[in-house]
């Protein structure tokens, strides 16, 4: 077997050459991995997932901390160390880049691969958030808070996968700096082929900076125009003003808002007010949101429950509790079981007039509430647990519930489910006559009850809060080792065991 070694420069060449289809695939590694994640049911016994805490060593001398991130799965494990400036610098020491490495080993122990973490660290967090970016209606206008890595990437892959629809890119950086003189040069030395097979060969990119005077006009008017908004920024306080899209103008559209920037307790990027917004209407004994419009609540979706009540700043001021919030996983996790579930009763039934969108559209509509989690808030008991039940128990994994991969103490939720299965089943042995009445009902209780998750995800008000998981680095570091092998690119050590 042999060892990889992919340099940042490697790695950002695999990465802007993957063709949509590629990264389409990419994704949808990550949302199976992220699916297991959240589900709970894979676990360290059966030797498939586990994500444990991070490690943190911090050294008085330099002011450096070094992150220590393993995770597992079943291609193998892979542990990702990063060192970086710690929060509390003492005057005249220099500042300690952020730098690191991602080893990746086969599930035997043998390394398989070395590679640089800097690009690999942007791409794998762009391609998380990119999951919830292709079920959106609108991403006409994208606004975006830094002019990074992060932000670059964020931008390029919504380019990538909607860039049909992008027409205007406005990136803001609240200083002029080196990365905001260079971002728009970035895109626009992406070949002229390229951005027209995308579809992006005529969007219009601007960069603002204070040293503009209408700075703080513009930066409104660029928060409130926009479809989806990216923070980018290590930023310790809200990168805007929260009545841009809290008062009666701001909350005329829904907007997914992705932040990623901020990963310390003491961190904010999104003021508290539009979590606030969002998750209001969940206290209710039901938990479900009454709302007349989508766009005057919302979703708060994360990445992992765990990580984000310890480390997102914007979710622990707020007090978003453990039920106001969904894993992104778990919205992966419940369109892969309606896909599942169509693909079985379709092979049985070859007759079938009934799609998976079919199916997804009445599992959207599948109406009830349980206040243990958001997901129940927004979608509806029983198509939540559902789902949940067949992902861990009808299709042979471990048993629900928490993961053992999660730690001790976790507040990851669980519950009892019923099955998904004998729902889907029952619709399809009835008569067209009644599977048509059970459509027009579910329709009236669509327009009764606008909350569904589907609503919430295409055009409602969605935000995201990711601090990253090691296993995103696992899932995409493996494939770029398996893309530079069939391209020919990287250093390659024969027979490293």
């Amino acid at each position: 077997m042999s060892l990889t070694v992919l340099s940042d420069d490697d790695i950002r060449n695999i990465c802007e050459s993957l063709t949509g289809a590629e990264t389409e695939a990419l994704a949808d590694q990550m949302r199976s991995a992220l699916r297991d994640y959240s589900t709970g049911t894979q676990n360290i016994e059966a030797g498939l997932i586990h994500q444990p805490e991070r490690t943190v060593v911090h050294s008085n001398a330099t002011n450096a901390t070094t992150l220590f991130m393993p995770s597992i799965n079943a291609d193998g494990h892979a542990v990702k160390v990063v060192t970086l400036s710690g929060g509390n610098a003492a005057p005249g020491k220099p500042a300690v880049k952020p730098t690191g490495s991602v080893t990746v080993f086969s599930p035997q122990g043998v390394p398989t691969g070395f590679l640089h973490a800097k690009t690999l660290t942007a791409f794998r967090t762009a391609l998380a958030s990119s999951c919830l970016l292709t079920k959106r209606q609108h991403v006409r206008t994208l606004t975006v808070f830094g002019s990074g890595l992060q932000a670059y990437w964020h931008v390029r892959l919504a380019l990538q996968l909607r860039g049909d629809k992008v027409k205007q890119v406005y990136v803001i950086n609240r200083q002029f700096s080196d990365s905001a003189q260079t971002i728009l040069k970035k895109f626009y030395d992406v070949p002229l082929a390229t951005r027209e097979r995308e579809g992006w060969a005529d969007a219009r990119f601007a960069v603002l900076t204070p040293s503009y005077g209408e700075y703080e006009r513009l930066t409104k008017e660029y928060v409130r125009a926009a479809d989806v908004i990216y923070c980018c920024t290590p930023s310790h306080e809200p990168l805007f003003d929260p009545t841009i899209l809290t008062n009666t103008n701001g909350r005329r559209k829904g907007r997914l808002i992705v932040a990623i920037g901020s990963y310390k307790p003491e961190m904010r990027e999104i003021p508290r007010e539009l979590l606030e917004q969002a998750v209001r209407g969940t206290h209710g004994s039901a938990g479900i949101h009454f709302h007349k419009h989508a766009t005057e609540g919302g979703v708060v979706v994360v990445d992992t429950l765990d990580g984000a009540l310890k480390e997102a700043g914007e979710i622990i001021e707020a007090g978003i509790q453990p039920n106001q919030m969904v894993e992104l996983g778990e919205l992966v996790m419940i369109r892969k079981a309606a896909e599942e579930e169509d693909s079985i009763a379709s092979a049985s039934t070859p007759g079938s007039t009934l799609s998976s969108t079919d199916i997804s559209s009445d599992l959207d509509k599948l109406d009830l509430a349980s206040g243990s989690s958001a997901m129940s808030s927004i979608y509806g008991r029983n198509s939540a647990e559902a789902a949940l039940e067949r992902r861990g128990s009808g299709s042979g994994d471990a048993g629900g519930g928490e993961s053992s991969g999660r730690g001790t103490g976790s507040p990851k939720r669980s519950g009892s489910y019923t099955s998904l299965f004998s729902k889907v089943h029952k619709r399809r042995s009835s008569s067209q006559g009644s599977i048509r009445a059970k459509q027009q009902q579910q329709q009236q209780q669509q327009q009764d009850q606008p909350d569904h998750l589907a609503r919430w995800l295409t055009s409602g008000n969605v935000i995201y809060k990711s601090v990253g998981l090691g296993l995103m680095d696992l899932v995409v570091g493996t494939e770029l080792i398996r893309l530079a092998k069939e391209k020919g690119m990287g250093h390659h050590i024969a027979d490293f065991s």
